[in-house]
């Protein structure tokens, strides 16, 4: 631990405090001190998000699900290795409260597809080098503007891989515009690679022509 990742007494940072209890200059510091997370960590979990931002509360997207996976690059260039990730849509009923996804856990909505690789120092997105990136622009979304976003991501504390910070840009012709921080803890198991390879057999097999 360092001075920038813990408050003025040496206690850590909780979820919560990162979320509405420092500054903007505060998670800064954060997420320079903090680790690249290992691959390991993420791939076949969910982590409960919320961004720091009130605004994002006039928007809907205060509060949000990312979901990690090793699976079949969803683009064929890119960064390697890497592992791919998704956000979940999610009950938008306050701060602190239990991150449920809409409609429904059963049915819920995948979206904001990304590739999560290191960060190249000689990239436009290097801004963290110690950090993972999150390239939205390499995760086939279509006309979705999330395909805009690059957000780095760190373990707030090497010890603990359950608490992770990160920022978000828009890129832009060239620019990177911040786009706010967010924090995410570790939520719950999904295998999100089987499931999506269920759905491309079972579209294979729906258009495969009759015999």
């Amino acid at each position: 631990m360092t001075a920038a990742n813990t408050h003025p007494d040496g206690t850590r940072f909780s979820y919560l405090d990162l979320v509405k209890g420092v500054s903007d200059a505060t998670r800064d510091a954060v997420l320079r001190a903090g680790v690249a997370p290992a691959f390991s960590s993420l791939a076949g979990w969910e982590f409960d998000g919320t961004n720091t931002g009130a605004i994002t509360d006039l928007v809907g997207i205060r509060k949000f699900r990312k979901g990690f996976y090793e699976g079949a690059p969803r683009v064929p260039e890119g960064p390697q290795p890497f592992i791919q990730g998704y956000n979940v849509v999610v009950a938008q009923d306050g701060i602190g409260k239990p991150h449920v996804a809409v409609p429904s856990e059963a049915a819920a909505k995948r979206h904001g597809f990304y590739r999560v690789h290191a960060v190249d120092p000689a990239s436009a997105d290097n801004v963290y080098p110690n950090a993972l990136l999150l390239d939205y622009g390499l995760g086939r979304n279509g006309i979705e503007p999330s395909g805009f976003l690059r957000d780095y991501l760190v373990q707030v504390y090497a010890d603990d891989a359950d608490l992770l910070l990160g920022r978000a840009f828009v890129a832009l012709a060239g620019a990177r515009i911040h786009g706010g921080y967010f924090v995410l803890a570790r939520g719950r198991r999904f295998d999100f690679a089987t499931q999506e390879r269920e759905a491309i057999e079972l579209r294979g097999r729906h258009h495969r022509p009759a015999r």
